[in-house]
């Protein structure tokens, strides 16, 4: 799913060219309570903008003062948006936290804040003693990799760029980790494969010597090995947001004697990542996705074939643990490092699903299922599990608990759930708070996040109940952030008319979140944002959202749309929209917007439609399929064409699966099939569209490739239809860089003043 937004003095440029409009449009201001002015608009997006996010966090060792007391530090990373150095700054805070290991006695911020600068990954040993961190930093020019150690001051820097072992460290959320060994004296940690290198067929051997200095100071000449002809050879990767990570491989450095070795017995048809140490340190645990026949997009896509494996270090046979013809990921070992519970998914179908908690005992060797798919919400609330990840430290100090935090319709809350029983219990289910994350666990000190679309995020600790009790959740607030009383949310519960229930899946209902002014000055309508999410089985949840929030300090209501086919409601309410696209969804949007309509406070004459991804593709359906209805549309990367994308996605199996196909990687697709793809896309409306469109493209996308929205900008040119497309470079499908999301927001937030006030 995407989020609008761009950089400011880039915007400035576009502010240019909308000033005459804008100005125009001043006395709009006036009658509808609507801001209008671009600087007042630059200005409140920038303030809102400062509000920082928390990344990670987590607890030290319990230390006893000279007094008795007990207290641990906490140590907390943020990011936050810089729009003039075009950066997310990260910064770290540190807590002090009094504690009796069942109750916090007193709390505090323990000195200021620090930039942190470089760092990819980051770990601290078990004992709490030293601190692994991989960072990269410029050398003559060139951006090496370095794997440091420290305790109260750096132990050692490792340049592991130098060492030519492997290529670039993995420090994506997917494949990467760092990971102490029990003994504290090796770390494991993913890499890219090292490939020979590669040089011309006409290379001659003197071009082809390199310089060394020898033992006595003096330089030496050495022949590069190097394979003639395979400078162009293709490399698949993994995909979107996994650009060059093709063939990943497990390393061990030796931090005594500064030796990086790559693991041997890893088969080769297979990617590892996602590792950890094994009971005793006598191996190593991985999860591995299979690479034949293609490397399909992994980010967001839980449903890859894979599987949990085991590396004997001492033999290097590799042994597999789960089954072969799932989606296994996200494994975590308990304390006593007796269990290892991870998600499961079935392999292909919806990209995200309601996945099975599953638990393998490492001494009997047996797996069972903790909490299996949820089709139907069952009568305490639950409606499943929706994650792409466990956190990496999940399990209560006995064992006996996992925590996560997972969407549960339109709300994020953290749940507990007992390995022995599977029963499952909300930490969270009496807060205000409409989202909660969970940072880390440590000896039942939970650290978390929460928020709200009026509240950004804030910083909570508590212990967590005993197993059995009856107690609740006591939070502690040791960061409270801002909340913004001028903005009003709620969640609506709506209830297809009949003629729209799904008779395969019938009796579903969605829900949309609706955030807007509190107050409407003067009685005037609000003007309407629509803002379906991506996906499509995705899910937009009550946490505190940038663009939404600013629009409503405009004057403007969002309407954020959790469509059927939504993660958070049950898998059956997934499985009702695939073959349905187009339709389903299309008529769920459109269900809710005149639901809320028929309340006084919307002005229906000044509706806008804005999306990205599957977003966008529902707005280009909406205003297809209801022309003139919407009279302002955004749609950043959107799916315009399913059967033009598929052939250059990274993910083609989402283009045949969510328009009714099955997919096979060696099927030759009938023409019935590219018909049916067709005629699921919103370019099938394209000669009813009267709506202007403002469309925001990725140059970098992999997997709505920009081609998408410029065939759609191309047919509304041909239609003469108005719109304007800006293509931002260095950037992919969630368009991510700050520029490029400060930048989209006010050229969208300008697009709708333009065409809403006409």
């Amino acid at each position: 799913m995407l989020v609008p937004c761009l950089k400011m003095n880039r915007a400035l440029f576009s502010l240019g060219q909308m000033m005459p409009i804008a100005r125009s449009l001043s006395r709009c201001a006036a009658c509808c309570q609507v801001i209008t002015n671009p600087e007042e608009i630059a200005r409140i997006y920038r303030q809102l903008s400062l509000f920082p996010s928390l990344s990670s966090a987590n607890v030290g060792p319990v230390i006893t003062s000279q007094y008795g007391g007990k207290y641990s530090n906490i140590y907390t990373e943020w990011s936050q948006r810089e729009l003039e150095s075009n950066e997310n700054v990260k910064f770290c805070k540190q807590y002090i936290v009094f504690h009796d290991d069942k109750s916090v006695v007193f709390s505090a911020p323990s000195g200021n804040c620090t930039k942190v600068q470089g760092v990819l990954l980051s770990r601290d040993a078990p004992s709490g003693e030293m601190k692994a961190v991989i960072r990269k930093s410029t050398v003559k020019g060139e951006e090496n990799q370095f794997l440091e150690i420290w305790n109260k001051n750096m132990v050692k820097s490792i340049n592991l760029t130098a060492l030519k072992k492997h290529g670039k460290v993995y420090e994506d959320a997917l494949f990467g980790c760092l990971v102490w060994s029990q003994s504290e004296t090796h770390l494991l940690y993913v890499a890219e494969k090292k490939r020979p290198k590669a040089e011309s067929f006409f290379q001659t051997e003197s071009s082809a010597l390199s310089s060394s200095v020898d033992e006595e100071g003096g330089l030496r000449s050495e022949k590069k090995d190097a394979v003639k002809g395979e400078q162009f050879v293709f490399y698949e990767d993994w995909g979107e947001d996994l650009v060059k990570k093709s063939s990943p491989v497990l390393c061990v450095l030796d931090i005594e004697g500064n030796n990086v070795s790559v693991l041997e017995g890893v088969p080769e048809n297979i990617s590892p990542g996602q590792a950890f140490w094994a009971p005793g340190d006598t191996g190593v645990v991985f999860v591995g996705w299979r690479h034949e026949p293609l490397r399909l997009g992994l980010r967001s896509c839980p449903n890859r074939r894979s599987s949990l494996y085991y590396v004997d270090l001492t033999g290097g046979k590799c042994e597999q643990l789960a089954s072969d013809n799932s989606a296994v990921f996200s494994p975590r070992l308990s304390p006593d490092q007796c269990r290892i519970v991870y998600l499961e998914n079935t392999l292909f179908g919806a990209h995200m699903q309601c996945s099975r908690l599953c638990m393998y005992d490492w001494y009997t060797k047996k797996t069972s299922v903790v909490v299996d798919v949820v089709k139907r919400p069952r009568e305490d609330g639950f409606t499943g599990i929706y994650c792409t990840q466990l956190p990496p430290k999940c399990w209560s100090a006995d064992s006996q608990q996992i925590i996560f935090a997972c969407p549960q319709r339109s709300r994020k809350e953290l749940l507990a759930v007992d390995i022995n029983t599977g029963s499952v219990t909300s930490l969270t289910s009496t807060s205000a708070m409409g989202a909660w994350n969970l940072l880390t666990i440590e000896r039942d000190l939970i650290v978390a996040s929460c928020a709200s679309p009026n509240c950004p995020p804030s910083l909570r600790v508590g212990f967590l109940p005993t197993r059995d009790s009856e107690e609740q959740m006591v939070w502690i607030t040791l960061e409270e952030s801002q909340t913004l009383p001028e903005i009003d949310w709620q969640i609506l519960t709506l209830v297809p008319p009949s003629d729209q229930d799904n008779s395969q899946y019938p009796g579903l209902d969605f829900e949309a979140l609706l955030i807007k002014p509190k107050e409407e000055k003067d009685g005037a309508k609000l003007p309407l944002i629509v803002y379906p999410h991506g996906g499509p089985h995705s899910v937009t949840v009550a946490d505190w959202l940038l663009s939404p929030a600013v629009y409503c300090k405009l004057g403007f209501a969002v309407l954020l749309v959790n469509y059927r086919g939504s993660i958070g409601f049950g898998q059956d309410n997934i499985l009702s929209l695939p073959g349905n696209i187009g339709t389903q969804d299309v008529q769920d949007v459109q269900f809710a917007v005149e639901s809320v309509l028929k309340g006084d406070e919307f002005d229906r004459h000044k509706l806008a439609v804005a999306g990205g991804s599957h977003g966008g593709f529902l707005a280009c359906h909406l205003i297809g399929q209801y022309p003139s209805y919407y009279k302002a549309c955004v749609a950043f990367n959107p799916v315009v064409n399913l059967a033009s994308m598929v052939c250059i996605t990274d993910i083609p199996d989402w283009c045949l699966f969510e328009a009714g196909s099955d997919y096979t990687a060696n099927s030759l697709y009938e023409p019935a099939v590219w018909e049916q793809m067709l005629s699921k896309s919103p370019v099938k409306h394209v000669s009813q569209v009267k709506t202007p469109v403002l469309l925001l493209l990725g140059e970098d996308d992999k997997r709505v490739p920009h081609k998408q929205g410029i065939e759609y900008y191309r047919a509304l040119k041909a239609k003469q239809v108005p719109v304007r497309l800006l293509m931002y470079p260095g950037n992919n499908h969630s368009l991510p860089n700050v520029d490029a999301e400060s930048d989209s927001f006010m050229n969208s937030a300008l697009w709708f003043v333009q065409h809403l006030f006409e």
